[in-house]
């Protein structure tokens, strides 16, 4: 059975869950958590203090003995807004990779959202409706606005509460004067982002993380038992007690931990700003978050099951939403896309490329004339920038910059190694590249007249050739045949076989 493990590296805590796959779906085998306060520096200096890093070090290697006791097959790292906004994040991942082996991925506010949602999707049977989810971490909260299931937009605000705290609130209990300022920011904050989410007319508001699970068990100890919501009254109520309590206070309260104590007054008036501002009328906590998104996005990629269906909607939309933008004539785009994928599934034991593959191949086969945009001269080196540097939901960035090569080498440029587009990708990745810009290749020779001429391809696998046949409209495919012929040196070079292209 296959065991994964996700770790989320926070800006307040980092967190282990391991699950293993049972029945086609999760079974949770191990939960660890620690406050590490990994973002304070970067709120104070710009930088992740040296100290908090070896604590969060020493933490993994915790971590890390778990993952190896259970038998985890696969490892996913991922780290939010304490490395997106520190300027010596480099040294930290460098620091893993040599204590325990990991990659760190650090991941957009954007992408944390949509991972955040899979999260409670994938685990919560969430009612018809529009929902606004809002997950406050310690660096930043991030507003996920989505409907049956699917995301409508994202929002990631810079006002997590280790942030708001360290740049706020000196005194404890904090002054008003401290208080009353930092309302004004959160306010501002929220307000860039409230017309565009009062026009979804939100239904139900969820949360997540620290802070709404404390506020959460607050109310519910004063009502005598638990609660499925808080309303507006209540956390506004809840928000100006916490503000009055000293820490120590804070701390003798039900539901706050030691270190949550410290922070909650932040994230409180965080939740309170975002209720009166966009009129939200109570949420429900949920105990699901960015760790349980990682998990089902491993698990749909790589065993096939949980929410495949979801994922392939969130990439679809992306990708459709970045050619839109940049005006990708889709008609043509699509029929390329069709090739290139009946070229992935026939030609699969040649090619030999894994399956996560198919999906990479796909959105460079949409996307690839995105740098036409910009320039039809150099349009391939466009394309790379654009895609490279793109927020594409439910692509990770090593995944985004595997779709940005294969669109960069799908002219005549040829693949050096010591190109950029090259150099930041893995060693598999630099070696399987080429295989898909090949695939990618035929299936835009194909495509050539942009007309349709070619209406399905078929192939014959010989030994030392393959025999490609185009089945075409009436008016035949001679274009498209002179371009497929051109390709065979190269197919030749990348494969090891000939390629012969016939008509039917």
């Amino acid at each position: 059975m296959v065991t994964l493990a996700a770790v989320d590296i926070g800006a307040n805590s980092v967190r282990l869950k391991i699950a293993r796959v049972e029945r086609r779906w999760l079974r949770v085998l191990h939960e660890d958590r620690e406050v590490v306060r990994l973002g304070e520096g970067v709120f104070r200096t710009g930088a992740l203090d040296p100290a908090a890093m070896e604590q969060t070090v020493q933490v993994l290697r915790r971590f890390h003995k778990a993952v190896q006791a259970h038998g985890a097959t696969r490892v996913r790292v991922v780290a939010t807004s304490a490395l997106r906004d520190s300027n010596n994040g480099s040294a930290f991942v460098h620091w893993v990779k040599a204590a325990v082996g990991w990659r760190v991925e650090v991941v957009s506010g954007v992408e944390e959202g949509r991972l955040i949602h899979l999260g409670v999707t994938t685990n919560t049977r969430i009612s018809t409706g529009r929902m606004l989810l809002i997950d406050l971490g310690g660096g930043s909260c991030e507003l996920i606005v989505s409907f049956k299931g699917q995301i409508e937009r994202v929002y990631s605000l810079p006002l997590g509460a280790v942030r708001l705290t360290r740049e706020f609130l000196k005194h404890d209990p904090p002054s008003e004067t401290e208080l009353e300022q930092m309302r004004a920011y959160i306010g501002e904050e929220v307000k860039r982002v409230r017309r565009e989410l009062t026009q979804h007319k939100i239904t139900q508001t969820v949360a997540t993380s620290g802070t709404p699970a404390a506020l959460s068990e607050l109310w519910a100890a004063g009502q005598g038992g638990e609660s499925a919501t808080v309303p507006r009254a209540a956390l506004l109520r809840l928000t100006k007690k916490l503000s009055t309590f000293d820490v120590e206070r804070r701390r003798a309260l039900k539901g706050i931990g030691p270190r949550r104590a410290e922070i909650i007054v932040a994230g409180a008036h965080v939740f309170a700003e975002l209720f009166a501002e966009l009129d939200l009328s109570s949420f429900r906590y949920l105990p699901f978050g960015l760790r349980d998104g990682i998990l089902a996005q491993m698990a749909a990629d790589q065993e096939g099951i949980g929410p495949r269906k979801q994922l392939e909607n969130e990439r679809n939309n992306s990708i459709l939403s970045l050619a839109s933008h940049y005006n990708v004539d889709m008609r043509f785009s699509m029929r390329v896309a069709d090739h290139a994928r009946r070229l992935f599934r026939l030609l699969a034991p040649v090619h030999n490329l894994p399956s996560e593959y198919a999906p990479l191949l796909n959105a460079a086969a949409l996307l690839h004339e995105v740098g036409s945009f910009i320039s039809r001269a150099g349009r391939r080196r466009h394309a790379h920038y654009i895609l490279a540097h793109s927020e594409l939901m439910g692509f990770t960035l090593p995944q985004r910059r595997v779709i940005a090569a294969i669109a960069r080498y799908l002219g005549k440029s040829k693949i050096l190694p010591a190109h950029r587009a090259v150099s930041v990708l893995s060693p598999t990745d630099r070696f399987l590249m080429p295989r898909a810009v090949m695939l990618l290749r035929l299936a835009r020779a194909a495509e050539l007249g942009r007309r349709g001429a070619v209406v399905a391809l078929r192939t014959k696998l010989e030994p030392g050739n393959v025999r490609l046949t185009l089945v075409t409209k009436p008016a035949g495919a001679e274009l498209e045949l002179w371009a497929l012929e051109k390709e065979r040196d190269y197919f030749r070079e990348i494969f090891g076989c000939e390629l012969t292209c016939i008509e039917a």
